[in-house]
């Protein structure tokens, strides 16, 4: 009786009125009033989604413009600041529940580092992979608060410029945390094995100058088989430079072209359908996001532990 008693009252205060208010949408919004051949009501009435790839100049200081997407990637840093400072004043050792959110975050992430790297390397790995995972999630839920893309200023063409707009929608930020988690990958592998040693899985032509000797000294056979495998590890060489460097190019657009497309599809929802018909893919905005920061943080943190193996192998 009283759990069909429970089941009745969430029926009655949260299913009933989200379905009416659903349906209220569905028939005077956009796509039922196109239906109905009528002008959707006044208060029912959505701007079109108008997108813009490029990211909206809102002022300029001097000769530098500043985008929405700059003031948003702003706001996201004093944002994740103030929570630092909140969750970390006055630490004890007995933790408050501030504190104790604060280290669970920390220690969870340091375990994931931990579960794909070793020990040794872990607290090296860490801070990048974590700052990349913080800020890509961040950036990517803090969009989702509703002055994003409605509070914003009508430019000189009487175009609207939202004040705010996600920043991993800008390509060149995540071009920029991609260029960040290229600099980790190369310096995390040079600390550990050395400069010259890394250098040398990309530049090799030692057995290419071996082979050259080997010619001048009459070893014909060895010499030439040198030489060839010597060009063969050069030519691998450099397309493992390029793959390192189209790892890039791949981190930036899949973080950009799913943020991107998630926008859209919130604001296409919004426009068709007014009221609680978008609440659902708020929810897998929520998913998204987080899968991003994962994959973007867990690629870095891949790549970062193939970097510094080559010291354990030679071990």
């Amino acid at each position: 009786m009283k759990l069909s008693g429970r089941l009745t009252k969430i029926l009655l205060f949260f299913f009933i009125p989200v379905l009416l208010l659903f349906c209220i949408g569905l028939v005077f919004g956009p796509l039922g009033s196109s239906f109905l051949g009528k002008k959707p009501p006044s208060i029912f009435q959505v701007p079109r989604p108008n997108v813009e790839l490029p990211s909206e100049t809102v002022f300029h200081v001097g000769h530098f413009s500043v985008t929405n997407t700059l003031i948003a990637s702003w706001f996201t840093i004093i944002v994740l600041v103030v929570l630092s400072f909140v969750c970390t004043y006055k630490m004890r050792l007995v933790p408050s529940k501030r504190q104790g959110l604060a280290e669970a975050i920390v220690e969870g992430l340091l375990n994931f580092v931990e579960s794909v790297c070793s020990k040794k390397y872990a607290r090296m790995i860490f801070p990048g992979v974590a700052t990349i995972f913080i800020y890509v999630i961040s950036n990517a839920y803090l969009a989702l608060l509703p002055f994003f893309g409605s509070i914003g200023v009508i430019e000189h063409d009487g175009k609207f410029a939202p004040l705010f707009r996600s920043a991993n929608t800008d390509v060149n930020v995540p071009l920029s945390i991609a260029i960040m988690s290229f600099i980790f990958v190369e310096t995390w592998g040079m600390r550990s094995v050395g400069v010259f040693h890394y250098l040398s899985e990309f530049i090799n032509v030692g057995q290419m100058l071996q082979g050259l000797k080997q010619l001048f000294r009459g070893k014909i056979r060895q010499a030439i088989m040198n030489i060839v495998f010597g060009f063969i590890s050069l030519f691998v060489g450099v397309l493992e430079i390029f793959s390192h460097l189209t790892r890039m190019v791949s981190f930036t657009f899949r973080l950009f072209g799913n943020m991107t497309a998630g926008e859209i599809l919130i604001l296409v929802s919004c426009f068709l359908i007014p009221l609680v018909f978008t609440i659902p893919f708020y929810g897998l905005e929520l998913l998204i996001g987080l899968i991003q920061a994962l994959i973007f943080s867990g690629l870095t943190l891949v790549f970062g532990t193939i970097a510094v193996s080559p010291h354990e192998e030679a071990e």
